[in-house]
């Protein structure tokens, strides 16, 4: 089996679906990528089992065959090497194989395709037709506050609702909780799932700017296919969390009274110089709202630290004073694009919500943070 295909290409179609390789993979085949070559088209597979990533590529070539190549130790040579075409020479035999570039020769040793994982299908019981910038938007705005919990795998995955009207993107920790929906993406039919928190973040690394994207859906399995670059496709299939999602409408809370109004990155960067000063366990902070006024302070008892800013704000309720998680705050905060921010409260002991007051026109983002109680370090 021979083919000749340029050193760049391949290298960032490989780095597209490397991240899908695990170190130490419970079947060791699954440290190579799995490449197929048929007449000039080279489909080169990584999988973990629960994740699998497929990318085609032009080459030169009207042969047929296919070897499992080390993902590591091939990727490691071709970012090493300058912007050539080079040829891969492959013994279907005894699977070893040779790569051949201007002034170098290099022998590495595959193993045999056929102990290399079958691609699962997709049924396409529900196919959704989306852009890359859409779907970037909204894993970028949930997936940080999926749970690393394994005990409660529903939360370790983004809840996706799809209706006739709008797509909803749900993620929660049980700490806070990201309600991300867009009017742009619409399916025939209301349908659910929760994509895992490791195909998102594959996603995220590998989806191309303003790009159509196709994606499909099974019971038990998605897939997402896009034009990775003019040279070849990408395609990568997950199996899906076969949970129950929480009841996050009813978490909600929907009579907040006291509502401020203040600018993203100015609370963001008092928020991030206050934090220093908060207890390194809790991360405790206590926002006192005024009319017009919020003081951010917070204390460490165990090193007798404590700092305070009073910051300008437009705020409409009774004198409240409420402890969060500085860092959830901040990882929220960051997340956001909006210049002004609303702040919903209701108690101390109630959630509050963030609801950016200027957003794009097809899409609405609530956050939910549960409060911490201000007795802990008072």
């Amino acid at each position: 089996m021979k083919f000749i295909v340029s050193s760049s290409v391949l290298l960032k179609q490989l780095s597209a679906i490397n991240g899908v390789v695990a170190t130490n993979p419970i079947v060791p085949i699954l440290e190579n990528f799995l490449f197929k070559l048929e007449d000039d088209i080279l489909t080169v597979t990584a999988s973990d089992l629960q994740t699998t990533m497929i990318t085609n590529i032009a080459v030169e070539s009207s042969e047929k065959g296919a070897i499992a190549i080390p993902a590591k130790l091939l990727l490691d040579t071709l970012r090493g090497l300058p912007e050539q075409p080079i040829t891969f020479n492959v013994n279907t035999e005894t699977f070893g194989t040779e790569i051949l570039t201007d002034n170098g020769r290099y022998k590495l040793s595959g193993e045999n395709p056929i102990d290399f994982p079958k691609i699962p299908t997709v049924n396409r019981s529900l196919t959704v037709e989306l852009s890359s910038d859409a779907l970037l938007s909204a894993i970028n705005n949930t997936v940080f506050a999926t749970s690393t919990d394994d005990l409660r795998p529903a939360m370790t995955g983004v809840y996706l609702q799809l209706t006739a009207e709008s797509a909803t993107f749900v993620a929660t920790d049980g700490h806070r909780l990201i309600r991300y929906r867009r009017t742009d993406i619409s399916s025939p039919s209301d349908s659910s799932m929760i994509i895992p928190r490791k195909a998102l973040t594959l996603l995220k690394a590998s989806l191309p700017e303003a790009a159509p994207v196709k994606a499909e859906f099974s019971q038990s399995n998605a897939s997402f296919t896009f034009a990775g670059s003019p040279a070849g496709s990408t395609q990568m299939i997950c199996r899906l969390i076969d949970e129950r999602f929480p009841d996050f409408e009813n978490a909600i809370p929907t009579n907040n009274p006291n509502i401020m109004t203040i600018g993203r990155t100015d609370i963001l960067n008092s928020l991030k110089r206050i934090m220093i000063y908060a207890n390194r366990t809790t991360h405790q902070i206590r926002l006192s709202l005024k009319t017009n006024s919020l003081t951010i302070s917070a204390e460490d008892l165990d090193y007798s630290n404590e700092a305070n800013e009073k910051l300008l704000c437009d705020y409409d309720g009774d004198p409240l004073e409420i402890g969060f998680n500085a860092k959830f705050l901040t990882e929220m905060l960051n997340n956001l694009s909006a210049k002004m921010l609303s702040f919903e409260m209701s108690a101390p002991n109630r959630a509050g919500l963030i609801i950016p007051a200027d957003k794009e026109e097809d899409e609405d983002i609530l956050m939910l943070v549960m409060p911490v109680m201000l007795n802990t370090y008072a």
